[in-house]
């Protein structure tokens, strides 16, 4: 497993799963906002409190690549880490099975900030950040 800015474990639960008894796809995505979200607050800041403020974060590109299925029941651990790419924050994102660190999904989700209805370069959001935007 590579570094990660932020890693997060969980567990599968069996509603989750599909007829075929692996985690269905959708449910990865779920996985991943959990993760940012929770990455976010541990930088003392929230996603509610930036839209009492005005802001709004939103995904604008999802891609994932999917490796190795979870089943029912298995710990996994969830990572991100953190880049800037013009008015776009790009959330480099990975799960892996905690047995054996298997590679499950490799995603890369792209957000963009809006503020009061309209889309900015993300700059009131980016102190949150800074000790982790190069």
């Amino acid at each position: 497993m590579k570094d990660f800015i932020y890693k997060l474990e969980m567990k599968t639960r069996d509603y989750e799963c599909d007829i075929q008894g692996v985690v269905n796809n959708a449910n990865y995505q779920h996985y991943l906002e959990v993760t940012r979200h929770e990455f976010i607050q541990s930088v003392g800041v929230s996603f509610e409190g930036w839209h009492n403020a005005g802001i709004d974060v939103m995904v604008s590109k999802v891609t994932i690549f999917y490796k190795t299925s979870l089943r029912g029941g298995e710990e996994f651990i969830s990572c991100l880490n953190l880049s800037r790419k013009g008015v776009r924050y790009v959330f480099d994102q990975e799960i892996y099975r905690k047995s054996d660190e298997k590679l499950c999904i490799k995603a890369q989700v792209e957000c963009v900030c809006v503020v009061n209805g309209a889309l900015t370069r993300g700059d009131e959001i980016a102190d949150a950040f800074k000790e982790y935007l190069s």
